[in-house]
């Protein structure tokens, strides 16, 4: 299996709305993809201070294997999804921090 986590540093800018339009778009598309097994979002709540480097919220994906990892990466939805992602992220693609691992 492959835990795909995905944490998020949005700009302030960006509103609540918006943030769960993206979590709700990126459920609706793993509801339809063969493999992808679940995925959490949500904010961080760690009590250790500094540690989370800015990274606010985040999602976590499950996938079966590397192969359903690797068509949902190039799915068109996601690709669509990722652009928002990368919009809305403080930096760009700064504010993003990808990290999979095998489990």
């Amino acid at each position: 299996m492959i835990r795909h986590c995905v944490f998020l540093r949005f700009r302030d800018d960006v509103s609540s709305l918006n943030r769960q339009s993206i979590y709700r778009d990126l459920q609706t598309l793993c509801a339809k993809l063969p493999g992808a097994l679940t995925i959490t979002s949500g904010a961080n709540f760690s009590p250790e201070e500094g540690m989370d480097k800015g990274f606010s919220e985040g999602f976590i994906l499950d996938f079966a294997d590397a192969a359903v990892r690797d068509a949902y990466l190039v799915h068109a939805e996601h690709q669509e999804i990722a652009g928002r992602i990368v919009a809305s992220a403080a930096g760009g693609t700064d504010g993003v921090f990808v990290f999979d691992m095998e489990v």
